[in-house]
This record gives structure tokens, C-alpha cells and sequence, in this order.
């Protein structure tokens, strides 16, 4: 088990070369996180969500995503609460300090799925969440030294040198946990190191004698970091990114979910993206996109008080296009209702008014993996939906994606200029970034989406090969 001094230390991209080294020596290699927060999902095959991180790591592992990987993930709707997702579905809703008493009832369901990944693995890399050293939230934490113990596994600890700090976040983790906890860990990995690594000799030797731990590797920063998908909102730069002539602007609001819909975009060298931060105008581009929302209304309220419903009508009047994906595409519409208090009191909110349909948040939640293609131009189209709305009214007669079974999705306003979906993924098809970056008339460059996250994976491999010690934590598991 890999975990880590504080949150962002790098815990998921290792874990991810990490699988990658050891599948390419012919294991059987499966990742696992008992516990994880983030809105940033992926779909498995049987319309389960589990976190992006593990669906990289098992892309990493040459396998299917599967609900399994990750059996608890915390979807946040507000600063206080998040929706609870157990195996893949939908167990219930939880303010944070409820949540710490609800956390032994979902043990036996990480115990299940960890029992059911190690029956068809060699090896099983688990991940942890946030900080080891967390003991306020240790009586019933089933996310790293309580998950340990629970299945009585090794530890390897993580710290990042890159923020600072790192001896002491370290040798302080031994310092804060009971002995029964700081027994398990065996190993260090410090990582992020930027400069000449021999400045650090010193500090690795000290670490370890300090705890008895035994030095695993200090892996120099990563290069090839922003080719993989980004797992939190902490990993978005602000600012331009790329230097295409085709500028896109997102903005950044609080329950942005499913942002990893944009990474083909920003990989594209005719495009250049922007995210927006709050208390920031949006700049002139070509095209806005409003990302998908964990909470429609919370968000379609932070947008009109960023005042970016001002600076996306002068968009519009300049000729600008704009795009909404799910809940983007839902604050699009006339209205957004939520009778059912689905994302906290039961409201409505007058929507943004771009396309004429009309959205009901709705209890059911539509999981699913799909195919189909791109209207008016037919170019194919793969990805999933995650959503609880219904969006209907005349708009819905112009849509923008028909699925493979027939149905059709999202909506189109008659001058061409706005448009919606519910569809993730929209642009991992090549042929479907050429259609759009051929309205704008600008050229795409024709890469595979996964193959291109799969060479920077084998790329990371190789580093972790010449940084880490592999075989020496393979003796300590």
C-alpha cells in the first residue's frame, strides 16, 4: 500500500508507472483505492463510476476499469457534503462529519472488492487518500492505516520535496501515528525532486535513520506530467496553455466534474485553452465551453456572480460559439429545475437562455458507456454519459449526437452558435476534434487519445525503473 504526508503527493501517477513497470514484466497487476474524493469519474463497462485515477491505472495495467478498483468514491455536491458512491452506484448523500460514522458500515464492501482484485492479481498496488498521519479521522478510517490493518498489508509512505518540508513531513508521520501504525510502513519514496538529486543524499540517509524505513527512491520530477489525464482541480493551470491560433476558454467553477472531457483539446497544437479562475473575466476566444457540474444550480449561481453571464453575452454578440457539456449544457437551457432537493433545498434558477430546452434534475442517474456520432457531420463518436437530469423542449429537435442505438442527445440553437451534451468525451475521437476544429477552420492533428496517454505511461515507467528501487519494494511486500 502507497501512502502519502498530505494530499497531491503524487500517490496516483506513481501508483499508475508503477503498474505500468510491473505489467511490462509480465505481472498481473491491479490497482486499488479504497477511498477516494473527486469529481472527476469514469465509467465502467457494467455503468458503474469509480475515480479517473484508477481508470488510468488500469490503462496502465492493460485491463478494464472496474467498479472493484476503487468501492468507495465521495462526489463532493458542496464544501460540506458529497454523494456516495459504493461499488459503482449510488448508496446515499453525507455531510462530512456524518460521513466519519457511516465509514464502518462500507468496510465490509472495500474488504470484498480487495478480496475479489486479489484472486486474479500477482499483485495488488493500493493506493491511499490524503494524508497517513491523519489520526483525528483514524477510529474509523478505511482509507489508509485503517484499510493497512484491515488487511494487514506493508506500507510504503510518500512524501514531496517539491512543496518543501519533506524531512519533516516524513519523520513527523512516524512521530504522530500509534506504533502499531508507523510498524507497517517499511519504506519511503521521496518525489518531485527538481535540480542535482545528490543535494539530497544527505536527506534521504537522515530519514531513514531517523525511522528505521527503508529509502525506496527519489524520483526526480516528471516531464511528461501534463500528458496524463489530472485527477483534481488542483492540477488545472490557470492561464493560456498551448499556442494554437484557435483560443478556447473554460471556466473554472467549484464543482467542475469531468474535466479530463478537454485533454484531447489541449493536446491539439492548434488550440489554445484557458481556464478561468474566479474573479477573472473571460478574454476573448473563439469558443466557450461550460464543463460538466457536480452541482448545476450551486454552479449556474457562482457563474452569474463571477459575472461571466455578462462577459459570455458579449461573446456571443461578437460571434463567438459556445458549448456545454452535461451540466454545462444543462445551465445553457431556459430553466434548471431541482424539485427534489436532488443537490440540497429543493429550487429552480432561470438558466443562462442560449437553447431552448428545459432541465429537471431528476433522483435516477444515467451511467453508461456509449457510441454514436457527431451531427450534422456523422463522425463517430465514444465516450459516456453520468448525469440525473432530463433535458427536453424544442431545442432537443436539433441534436448533437446520435447514439448508436438510435437515440439522440444534447440540443443545437438555430443560428449554429450554441450548442450541448451529455456525452463525456466528446473530442477523444480524432475524427470528431477535426469537425470542430474545421469550423473554426483549423487543421487536427489525428492522434489516438489513449494511445498517446499510453506512450506517456511507458514513459513514466522507464523513470520510475531508473529512480525507484522496484525490486526492493517487491521484497518488503
Amino acid at each position: 500500500m502507497f501512502q502519502g504526508t498530505g494530499s497531491n503527493v503524487g500517490k496516483s501517477v506513481l501508483v499508475a508507472g508503477l503498474a505500468r513497470a510491473l505489467t511490462r514484466r509480465g505481472m498481473k497487476v491491479r490497482p486499488f483505492k479504497p477511498q477516494n474524493m473527486s469529481n472527476n469519474a469514469a465509467v465502467t463497462a457494467d455503468g458503474g463510476e469509480i475515480g479517473r485515477a484508477q481508470a488510468l491505472q488500469a490503462l496502465a495495467c492493460g485491463v478494464a476499469p472496474s467498479v472493484h478498483m476503487n468501492p468507495v468514491l465521495l462526489k463532493p455536491q458542496s464544501e460540506h457534503g458529497s454523494q456516495i458512491i459504493v461499488q459503482g452506484r449510488v448508496w446515499g448523500h453525507r455531510q462530512a462529519r456524518a460521513y466519519q460514522e457511516v465509514k464502518p458500515l462500507l468496510m465490509p464492501a472495500v474488504l470484498e472488492s480487495f478480496s475479489l482484485l486479489q484472486a486474479e492479481a500477482d499483485i495488488v498496488l493500493v493506493e491511499g487518500a490524503g494524508s497517513a498521519s491523519e489520526v483525528n479521522l483514524r477510529r474509523n478510517d478505511i482509507a489508509n492505516m485503517g484499510f493497512a490493518q484491515a488487511a494487514d498489508l506493508p506500507v510504503i509512505l510518500i512524501g514531496d520535496i517539491d512543496r518543501g518540508g519533506v524531512i519533516a513531513s516524513l519523520v513527523g508521520t512516524q512521530t504522530v501515528l500509534p506504533a502499531s501504525d508507523h510498524e507497517r510502513i517499511k519504506g519511503f519514496i521521496v518525489n518531485r525532486m527538481r535540480g542535482d538529486p545528490s543535494l539530497f543524499d544527505d536527506g534521504m540517509r537522515f530519514i531513514a535513520e531517523r525511522t528505521g524505513w527503508a529509502p525506496c527512491g527519489l524520483v526526480p520530477f516528471f516531464g511528461r506530467m501534463k500528458e496524463l489525464p489530472p485527477e483534481d482541480t488542483g492540477d488545472l493551470a490557470a492561464g493560456w496553455q498551448g499556442s494554437g491560433a484557435l483560443r478556447i476558454v473554460v471556466p473554472l467553477m467549484p464543482m467542475i466534474a469531468n474535466f479530463d472531457d478537454l485533454d484531447s483539446l489541449r493536446a491539439e497544437p492548434e488550440v489554445s485553452l484557458a481556464f478561468v479562475t474566479p474573479g477573472e473575466a473571460l478574454p476573448p476566444c473563439d469558443l466557450v465551453i461550460l464543463p460538466g457540474s457536480k452541482a448545476t444550480i450551486a454552479d449556474l449561481d457562482f457563474f452569474r456572480a463571477q459575472g461571466w453571464d455578462v462577459d459570455l453575452r458579449a461573446h456571443y454578440r461578437r460571434g463567438g460559439r459556445i458549448l456545454g457539456l452535461c451540466g454545462g449544457y444543462q445551465m445553457l437551457g431556459r430553466s434548471v429545475a431541482d424539485s427534489g432537493g436532488l443537490e440540497g433545498a429543493p429550487s429552480q434558477r432561470t438558466g443562462l437562455g442560449y437553447l431552448d430546452i428545459e432541465t429537471e434534475l431528476m433522483p435516477t442517474k444515467v451511467v453508461r458507456q456509449i457510441e454514436g456520432s457527431l451531427l450534422p457531420s456523422e463522425a463517430p463518436v465514444s465516450g459516456y454519459e453520468i448525469h440525473a437530469g432530463v433535458s427536453f423542449g424544442p431545442g432537443v429537435t436539433r441534436p448533437l449526437v446520435r447514439f448508436s442505438d438510435g437515440r439522440s442527445d444534447g440540443a443545437q440553437s438555430e443560428d449554429g452558435q450554441v450548442c450541448g451534451t451529455y456525452l463525456h468525451g466528446l473530442f477523444d475521437s480524432a475524427a470528431s476534434r477535426e469537425t470542430v476544429l474545421a469550423q473554426f477552420g483549423r487543421t487536427s492533428d489525428p492522434f489516438d487519445n489513449t494511445q498517446r496517454i499510453l506512450s506517456a505511461l511507458d514513459a513514466l515507467a522507464d523513470h520510475l525503473d531508473d529512480h525507484l528501487s522496484i525490486d526492493q519494494m517487491l521484497s518488503l511486500c
